[in-house]
């Protein structure tokens, strides 16, 4: 097969895809543990932009705030694959997702040709939040999403950058899980998906095999059994929670090379898929029966 026929081939695999997406919301979540790895995420967001889909961008920025933690001698510690933040670490969380890792993601975004602006959740109270627990201390679990801001800058033509710190009571900063917050703000734009890049490349089963494929019982029969545990646990529930309003959810491997097309744009895509059924044995279905059956499903936001 000449280079021709391979770029037809791939052209012609990816056309259906990109008519059915054009218009509508993905939001992404961006895993600090991939971000400066010379991943291509941000370009793919940037053509993404360029064929009318909307990204929504969250990020995290863990390994960001574990360094800069030790370098003020302090040890970062995790509950239940949460951040143990107190008010000094919280100071940090703040100047490192707000004050480094956002502003490098609109700079990097826009010196690719996009037109992004970066946020947080405590802007326009995006992300209103209480407490979690006593033993997590400034960690907030998100109770509302105001979406007003974020959708008057999607309608500007925006590439919202967000990054997620939410707005406790009288306006105190907490400190977001990333994945938790990306799987509100999906739920509550009714995006199309949900992907979260991380640093692995999906849910692994026992025998730590990628798992192609899984419902939302099995995931959670995955989780009480222990196969998925400490930082994918939030990544599942994320996905878990965003399926009340979105179709499909995803866990991929950022580092892969143009991850976010080959999941977006090919017949099998890459990583994990979480559904709201099983999947009746199939791993994946072909182009046009995976957009013939999203296309079918019932939406109960709009029917």
């Amino acid at each position: 097969m000449t280079d021709k026929d391979v770029l037809s081939a791939a052209l012609l695999e990816a056309l259906p895809y990109i008519n059915y997406f054009a218009g509508k919301t993905i939001v992404i979540k961006i895993g600090g543990s991939t971000l400066g790895s010379g991943d291509t995420t941000l370009q793919d967001i940037v053509w993404l932009k360029s064929l009318g889909i909307e990204p929504v961008i969250v990020h995290g920025g863990g390994n960001a705030i574990t360094d800069w933690l030790s370098r003020i001698g302090k040890e970062a510690r995790f509950v239940r694959g949460l951040r143990v933040t107190d008010e000094e670490t919280m100071e940090v969380v703040r100047m490192t997702l707000a004050g480094k890792v956002n502003t490098d993601l609109v700079a990097t975004i826009n010196s690719l040709g996009g037109r992004a602006i970066g946020i947080t959740g405590l802007d326009g109270h995006l992300l209103q939040a209480r407490r979690q627990g006593d033993d997590l201390g400034l960690v907030g679990k998100v109770t509302k999403v105001d979406l007003g801001v974020l959708q008057t800058l999607i309608a500007a033509g925006y590439i919202v950058v967000i990054a997620p710190i939410g707005c406790g009571t009288g306006c105190e900063a907490l400190n977001l899980n990333a994945d938790t917050a990306a799987g509100e703000i999906a739920a509550a734009l009714h995006a199309e998906k949900l992907i979260l890049l991380s640093d692995v490349p999906g849910i692994l089963d026992a025998q730590g095999q990628v798992i192609s494929r899984v419902s939302m019982d099995e995931a959670r029969a995955l989780i009480k059994s222990g196969v998925v545990s400490k930082g994918m646990i939030p990544k599942v529930e994320a996905c878990i929670r965003a399926l009340d309003g979105v179709r499909r959810t995803h866990i991929i491997d950022g580092r892969v090379p143009h991850a976010l097309i080959r999941e977006l744009f090919t017949d099998r895509g890459v990583g994990t898929m979480i559904t709201k059924t099983a999947a009746n044995g199939l791993e994946r279905s072909a182009t046009m029966d995976y957009l013939v059956d999203v296309m079918r499903e019932p939406r109960e936001d709009n029917p």
